[in-house]
């Protein structure tokens, strides 16, 4: 008998607790629901936005593919009205994916009264469409890349690697530093060009000027890839400095 009553005693004392528990975790659950089913923010509106796309567009002119922008409404919410809003980048900024444009205004003037002016910053995106190169195959490591082994593929510049090729003169010939996976976009510190001077090697040097050319022959000081700087100690003994040719002469600098 008094087993039975400690029961429902229990149970009666407990129950509250247990349903606040559900309750409380049914509104997180909610919340939890909401959040992840918020859509992304909506775009700016308003006299400012044409003012930041044009900004952002003549900004961007001339980065490597076709820009497009998109600019949302900031956390705080719509921006105030203004007569004349100024745009600007914070320092440092670079225009390349997302980004944060300030926009300021010294006030709009209404009748005999003039609002305060005011300064917020605009969450953008600039993307960059592009063409990037990617392998054709597993290339291995000391293998000297053809035309055959890189395709082209277009894509979003901002959301790949900075130092992606986008200039098949930048993989053709080079070697690979290490292995490169099938389809995996090309970058430039996977390659390197070719030796096409050596150290100790007897070289052609080339001195190019208005309507002539003059060659001499000397040495070179150091090993130097197509398009490198080479020191080469000339056969009176001086040492000059070039850059090394694809054919492995040495042009002078002058």
């Amino acid at each position: 008998m008094h087993a039975s009553a400690n029961r429902r005693s229990l149970s009666a004392t407990t129950l509250p607790g247990a349903l606040a528990k559900i309750a409380i975790t049914i509104a997180a659950l909610t919340t939890t629901a909401s959040h992840a089913a918020s859509p992304r923010p909506a775009p700016l509106g308003g006299s400012a936005q044409p003012v930041i796309e044009q900004f952002l567009l003549h900004q961007s002119a001339g980065l490597p593919g076709k820009v497009s922008i998109s600019i949302d409404t900031p956390i705080s919410g719509p921006l105030p009205a203004c007569d004349a809003p100024e745009v600007f980048l914070p320092n440092g900024a670079r225009l390349w994916g997302r980004v944060s444009v300030g926009v300021r205004c010294n006030g709009t003037q209404t009748g005999a009264e003039k609002s305060p002016a005011w300064s917020r910053y605009v969450p953008a995106y600039v993307a960059v469409v592009g063409s990037y190169y990617v392998a054709t195959r597993p290339i291995a490591a000391g293998e000297t890349l053809g035309a055959a082994d890189f395709t082209v593929r277009d894509g979003d510049l901002t959301t790949l690697p900075r130092s992606i090729i986008t200039n098949p003169a930048q993989a053709n010939g080079m070697i690979a530093v290490n292995r490169i996976a099938s389809g995996a976009p090309l970058r430039l510190e996977q390659l390197h060009g070719a030796t096409v001077v050596q150290r100790g090697q007897n070289v052609k040097l080339v001195t190019q000027g208005a309507g002539f050319v003059a060659s001499t022959e000397g040495q070179a000081v150091n090993n130097a890839i197509a398009g490198a700087a080479v020191q080469v100690k000339t056969q009176g003994g001086q040492v000059v400095s070039g850059t090394a040719r694809p054919d492995g002469s040495v042009e002078l600098s002058n």
